[in-house]
């Protein structure tokens, strides 16, 4: 089976993940499962973000290394093709290097400095000013990525659309200085389904924090993890009127429970009291055992040839440059940089 050809009216989108650290419930809500969607209506790239990565992990570069594999595994466990999705690595396209290059010259420290997404990145990081420069300059990178291989179409958190309003300054600054339109803007797309708060329900369900439940846990992790998860802390006796909101079991279910109209009358009688904490978990535990097991056994049989795994990645890459190559020959000959 070959990648989807693309025409004049296949819309194309790019995604991706940094790969530091094995993907978790959050990420199959937020992105994987409309990954495995959108593949059969889009031509997608899927971007394995090392380079980005390493803007804040140069102390441990190895986490970045491992991680890739680790995150391809993920991908073809959860049903993305690559006969459908070309998956690249993004270090081995230096053309996307030299696109930021070109591009950081079409954006202000000051303006990158006002970007909303950056500025909470900063402080949820801690770096104050000392800010490393690579990570200052993302919005010049994820618009190298983006307009790279023209993608129209790039899904996101709420949190990321200011990048891609940069994104879309930089593609209109580069087209007025040429004089012509060589890139193309994109629209961002928000999923139905936003971010899970992690199983202590204080904060986004984050790799950092360990509070998520990777998509290849153990059975045993799963029922451990489950029993963690954060309910409703004035719900001390089965009789007490229970809360849901900030209810992360709740959350849980309302994000994987198919069975809408059970999940509406255990609501309900949660509501008025009478229905214990550990019915609600043991609920939950079921669904995600159901769903997460047969993804483990696809990542399990796929983890014993990684070599095969790369060998995807690197077919992917290949055919990611040579789209990124093109691109980049247009904007060089923009710029009056073709001399040869």
């Amino acid at each position: 089976m070959s990648l989807q050809t693309p025409t004049a009216t296949t819309p194309i989108i790019l995604t991706g993940d940094r790969p530091t650290g094995p993907l978790h419930l959050g990420h199959f809500v937020g992105s994987l499962r409309n990954r495995v969607t959108y593949q059969d209506q889009y031509r997608q790239f899927i971007m394995l973000a090392d380079a980005q990565a390493l803007t804040d992990n140069m102390d441990d570069i190895g986490k970045v290394h491992r991680n890739v594999i680790e995150v391809a595994l993920d991908y073809l466990a959860v049903g993305i093709d690559p006969a459908k999705s070309t998956i690249l690595i993004q270090s081995q396209i230096p053309e996307l290097a030299e696109l930021t290059f070109y591009y950081l010259n079409l954006v202000t420290v000051a303006r990158l400095e006002r970007n909303p997404t950056v500025k909470q990145e900063i402080i949820l990081r801690g770096f104050e000013r000392d800010i490393p420069a690579g990570f200052l300059t993302y919005p010049a990178s994820q618009a190298a990525d983006i307009s790279a291989f023209k993608a129209t179409i790039v899904p996101v958190g709420e949190d990321q659309i200011p990048m891609i309003e940069q994104c879309n300054e930089i593609v209109r600054k580069f087209n007025r200085n040429a004089g012509c339109d060589i890139l193309v803007e994109c629209k961002a797309i928000v999923p139905e389904v936003g971010r899970l708060p992690g199983i202590d329900g204080k904060a986004k369900m984050s790799k950092s924090l360990g509070n998520t439940i990777n998509l290849g846990a153990s059975a045993d992790e799963i029922r451990a993890a489950v029993k963690m998860v954060y309910t409703d802390p004035l719900h001390l006796k089965v009789s007490d009127p229970g809360h849901l909101e900030g209810n992360v079991a709740f959350l849980y279910l309302d994000a994987f429970d198919t069975d809408k109209e059970g999940l509406a009358e255990m609501k309900a009688h949660y509501v008025r009291g009478g229905l214990g904490d550990s019915v609600v978990k043991k609920r939950l535990e079921g669904i995600l055992q159901d769903m997460l097991a047969p993804i483990r056994a696809r990542r399990e049989e796929l983890a014993k040839d990684k070599g095969q795994v790369m060998q995807i990645l690197k077919e992917g890459t290949m055919k990611a440059r040579d789209v990124a190559a093109r691109t980049t020959d247009e904007v060089r000959k923009a710029l009056g940089l073709s001399y040869f």
